[in-house]
C-alpha cells in the first residue's frame, strides 16, 4: 500500500467510490470537489470584471525617492530630469531629419563657395548631384560650407567614376575636411591598391579604416559621421582631442577614433593651432567625383546632463 500522502488520497477517493450508487456517486462528487474548485479560480481571479467606463491604472513617468546618480543632481528614473528634445526622423536613413541643415539638395550650391576666394562655388551641378570639373574649367579647387561648425553628424552620398583612369592615389580621389582640416579619405578603393592610410575612410595620413567595403566605381556610396570637434583652453592648450565615428555603406569604419592633428600630406599630424570650428570642406583631386544628399546636424555634447 501506498503511504505517501498521495497514495492515500487516492485509497480514499476509490473507498468513497465503491461505498456510493452511480448516481449519488456523481452527485456527491460534484458538490464535494466541484465547489472548492470554483472558489479557488474566483480567488485567483480576485476581483470581477473592470467595468467598461473605468480607465485603465496610469503608470509613473518618473519617481522623487530613487537613488542619486554617481557624481549627478539626478536620481535614477528622476522625474524632474528634462525629456530629450523631439525630432521628427526622415522617411528613410538617407533622408533628412526635421533639425538638420541641408547642405545639397541636388539642385543648387548656395550653400557652398570656392575656398580659395570665396566665390561662388562652380562645381558642375546636373541630374541630382555635384561633380568635381574637369581640370581646366571653372574656377577649380576645393569647396567649402559657407557656415562653419563644431560637432555635427554627416550624411553624405559619394560616387566615383565609372569609368576607371588612373590608379592608387589617382583614382576616384576626394576628401571631406571637418573644421577644414580634418580629412576623411574619399578613394576608389575597389580592387585598387594604395597605402593603407590613403584609402577609402582613412583618416588620411594616419589610421586606415577597420576595413574596406568599398563599391564598385560609379555605383553610390555612403557615409554617416560623427564628428567631435577639438577643444582647447583659454590658453590654447589642448583639452580634447577631434574625435570621428565613420559608418561607410553601413559598415562601421572608425569607432571613436582620435585625430593626431589636422591631417596632410606625407607629414605628422599635430594640433599645432587652435581649431573649434569650420567650414565642412570637399576635395577637388583633379577627379570626377559625384556627391549628392548631403546634410548635417549640429550636436550639443556638452549638453547637460
Amino acid at each position: 500500500m501506498d503511504a505517501t500522502p498521495r497514495g492515500q488520497a487516492a485509497s480514499a477517493f476509490i473507498e468513497l467510490l465503491s461505498d456510493l450508487p452511480t448516481h449519488a456517486t456523481i452527485l456527491h462528487l460534484l458538490m464535494k470537489f466541484a465547489t472548492p474548485i470554483y472558489l479557488a479560480a474566483a480567488l485567483a481571479c480576485n476581483t470581477a470584471p473592470a467595468r467598461a467606463d473605468e480607465a485603465p491604472a496610469k503608470s509613473p513617468t518618473g519617481y522623487t525617492d530613487t537613488p542619486f546618480l554617481p557624481g549627478g543632481k539626478w536620481r535614477v528614473h528622476d522625474d524632474a530630469r528634462p525629456r530629450p528634445t523631439v525630432v521628427t526622423p526622415g522617411e528613410t536613413a538617407a533622408s533628412a531629419p526635421s533639425d538638420a541643415i541641408v547642405l545639397f539638395n541636388g539642385e543648387g550650391l548656395d550653400q557652398w563657395m570656392m575656398d580659395k576666394d570665396g566665390v561662388p562655388a562652380d562645381w558642375v551641378v546636373q541630374d541630382g548631384y555635384m561633380e568635381v570639373p574637369a581640370k581646366g574649367t571653372g574656377v577649380g579647387g576645393y569647396i567649402r560650407t559657407k557656415q562653419e561648425f563644431g560637432d555635427v553628424q554627416l550624411h553624405l552620398e559619394f560616387a566615383t567614376p565609372a569609368e576607371v583612369s588612373g590608379n592608387s592615389q589617382g583614382r576616384g580621389n576626394s576628401g571631406i575636411f571637418f573644421l577644414g582640416a580634418f580629412e576623411l579619405q574619399v578613394l576608389d578603393s575597389y580592387e585598387n591598391e594604395s597605402y593603407a592610410d590613403g584609402q577609402l575612410s582613412a583618416i588620411y595620413g594616419y589610421k586606415p579604416p577597420l576595413v574596406n567595403p568599398a563599391r564598385k566605381p560609379g555605383e553610390w556610396q555612403t557615409y554617416d559621421v560623427i564628428f567631435e570637434a577639438p577643444k582647447f583652453d583659454n590658453e590654447g592648450n589642448l583639452l580634447k582631442k577631434a574625435y570621428i565615428t565613420v559608418i561607410l555603406n553601413g559598415v562601421v569604419t572608425h569607432s571613436h577614433q582620435p585625430y593626431l592633428g589636422p591631417t596632410g600630406h606625407k607629414t605628422v599630424a599635430s594640433y599645432d593651432r587652435v581649431l573649434e570650428k569650420g567650414p565642412i570642406k570637399l576635395q577637388d583631386h583633379g577627379n570626377p567625383t559625384r556627391y549628392r544628399n548631403i546634410w548635417v546636424r549640429e550636436l550639443n555634447l556638452n549638453a547637460p546632463e
